[in-house]
């Protein structure tokens, strides 16, 4: 099959998965009783099944293997072999949580552990490097970079990975919000892994995208249902591994981060806000930008497209990058920090809206 085939056929296989696979795991769920209760933290008003993500996280194991029995050749299946494991390694750990809970010492251990794993075998220089040169960031050869330098990168890429897990389990709060997440993220980086001719990002994006998108429907249609901690957890280290994989394998900073840009942003700003107004940083709290939107009067559904829609425009500024380099390079960054201090001003910028249900 050509490379293109290949992420199509893995696409329709996840997508097909995660259609399916809700209907089976849910029986499963309320069996178990895990149901999401409204708290402090929560936007919803009543008790919704959680742990939909489950599907989703089986859907994606079998994406990902479709996806690695499908290439040959050794750099594209180590690379995607190393996403897939740390990917479904973060999905598992959420799912621990949801079960039984996990303590908070064992679940940053967990995390550190999950982002080093695979910070070290990226970062590893008998990697060969990727065919990208576009732009600011192209190929390296870190077979001759000091010992010190790969260390540097691997502390950078376990915070990077365990920070975004966090993230994204943080911005799991409104319907619709984490699946629009991952379908703008998912397709963004099958379009970068098109452009540059490397397969396995285009199979590791396309896997993303479906993954989330079958469960959007569960999502946002009554009586609801939510991912879990499994499917946030699953969401923050796919995005995460495979933007640092897309790094080491040669793709433009930009490229990799532009998905990341609003979530980390949104939670970064009101984390900081929240130290220095003198709260917890860890406390239950509703002061998301996207939250706050919503709270003007928007349904959840709006609420959460307000927010795909600038991880969109983030996410395309990322792919412009890959045409042009120097000052060009640091216009877009400008152009990211733009449309995310435009986003964080939303909640006072937007009118008012009428309260519904989605």
């Amino acid at each position: 099959m050509t490379p293109t085939m290949i992420v199509v056929a893995v696409f329709g296989l996840t997508l097909a998965l995660s259609l399916l696979l809700p209907k089976l795991v849910k029986p499963l769920l309320v069996r178990l009783g895990i149901m999401d209760v409204p708290n402090e933290r929560s936007s919803h008003e009543r008790p919704v099944i959680r742990g939909i993500g489950l599907a989703v996280l089986i859907a994606m194991a079998a994406g990902y293997l479709g996806g690695l029995l499908s290439l040959t050749g050794a750099n594209d299946w180590g690379l995607l072999l190393v996403v897939t494991g740390a990917s479904l390694a973060s999905g598992v750990l959420g799912l621990g949580e949801d079960l039984r809970g996990v303590s908070v010492p064992v679940r940053s251990l967990s995390l550190l552990l999950i982002g080093g794993v695979a910070a070290a075998a990226l970062v590893w220089p008998a990697w060969s490097t990727g065919a990208a040169t576009f732009g600011w960031g192209g190929a390296f050869d870190r077979s001759e970079l000091p010992l010190w330098v790969l260390l540097l990168l691997v502390v950078y890429a376990v915070l990077f990975i365990s920070s975004y897990i966090n993230v994204a389990n943080f911005m799991d709060g409104l319907n619709g919000i984490s699946g629009f997440h991952a379908v703008i993220a998912g397709l963004t980086f099958a379009a970068v892994g098109h452009v540059t001719e490397m397969t396995w990002l285009g199979v590791a994006g396309a896997v993303i995208a479906a993954g989330f998108l079958g469960f959007l429907p569960y999502n946002l249609t009554k009586p609801g249902a939510f991912l879990g901690d499994v499917g946030s957890y699953l969401l923050g280290g796919a995005v995460a591994v495979t933007s640092f994989a897309a790094l080491m394998a040669g793709v433009p900073m930009l490229a990799t981060i532009g998905p990341m840009v609003i979530y980390f942003g949104d939670v970064g700003v009101t984390l900081v806000k929240r130290v220095r107004a003198g709260y917890k940083w860890d406390e239950p709290h509703k002061e998301h930008t996207y939250q706050r939107i919503q709270q003007l009067g928007y349904s959840h559904t709006a609420a959460s497209a307000i927010t795909g829609l600038c991880t969109a425009a983030t996410s395309s500024l990322g792919l412009v990058s890959l045409w042009v380099d120097g000052w060009w390079q640091l216009g877009l960054l400008a152009l990211g920090f733009v449309v995310l201090g435009v986003y964080l001003a939303l909640p006072r910028l937007l009118p008012r809206g009428r309260s519904t249900n989605l």
